[in-house]
């Protein structure tokens, strides 16, 4: 069974009432168009995904695939890739972001946190994924403000259009509302084979790809995220059953 995120319990774990208005907020008053998406994202995903609305979730992005996997966690504390949501866009090519203004969407192990989430933005919703994490940090890599956001037009980030972001934000929300530290978003440049990764040894970015690899394989053996305190121990330059 694969181990649960850490989450707070008691209060945290109580779900909200569901009787708010579409259009009033919790004090009665008119809801402001932030109000408003919000409580359409909530209303969405608690439609779409039942008694799972609320639990842990983790981010999988595979860019050549151009597809986002929502996974959930259920009560037993096992993982399960629950749906699958086409990318509308990201920039760049397959490979790391190295600097601010590069026009690349990065690929890496991030996380969303409570204060991540930005329903004020200009593409309806949004959350950023934390690049640059510490590995970036420690490569020199720059950049700021990426997010998985609403619309179909991307600088560096993830477009998922604004009716597949309501959902997507909507669930990453609630979990983190109901005690969810933070949501793991891995991204990856394709499907991590041994057979990709022998056909990618000539590229400049294989050292990278088999850093990324190690989460890949971890996920695919224990179907659960590539927890960080794994990620300092992965050998950066090579992996065995990789390299020819």
């Amino acid at each position: 069974m694969a181990a649960a995120l850490p989450s707070h319990t008691g209060s945290a774990a109580l779900s909200p009432p569901d009787c708010i208005p579409p259009s009033c907020a919790s004090n009665g008053r008119e809801a402001t168009a932030t109000e408003w998406k919000e409580q359409q994202a909530a209303r969405k995903a608690r439609a779409e995904f039942g008694e799972a609305y609320g639990r842990p979730v983790f981010l999988r992005i595979i860019k050549e695939n151009n597809l986002l996997e929502l996974w959930i966690q259920d009560s037993s504390g096992t993982w399960g890739m629950t749906r699958g949501y086409p990318v509308a866009a990201w920039s760049g090519t397959l490979g790391p972001k190295l600097r601010e203004g590069d026009k690349q969407s990065p690929e890496g192990f991030y996380g969303v946190t409570p204060a991540s989430l930005n329903p004020h933005s200009s593409f309806h919703l949004s959350f950023n994924i934390g690049y640059p994490n510490a590995y970036d940090r420690m490569l020199g890599r720059t950049g700021s403000y990426i997010m998985v956001h609403g619309g179909e037009v991307s600088v560096g980030c993830y477009a998922m259009t604004d009716p597949l972001i309501e959902e997507i934000y909507g669930m990453v929300e609630a979990a983190l509302r109901r005690g969810q530290l933070w949501v793991p978003v891995q991204i990856y440049p394709f499907v991590m084979t041994p057979e990709r990764m022998r056909r990618e040894e000539g590229s400049p970015h294989i050292c990278h790809w088999r850093y990324l690899y190690c989460g890949w394989q971890y996920t695919e053996a224990n179907k659960a995220p590539y927890p960080p305190t794994h990620q300092p121990l992965c050998p950066f330059t090579s992996e065995p059953g990789v390299s020819p």
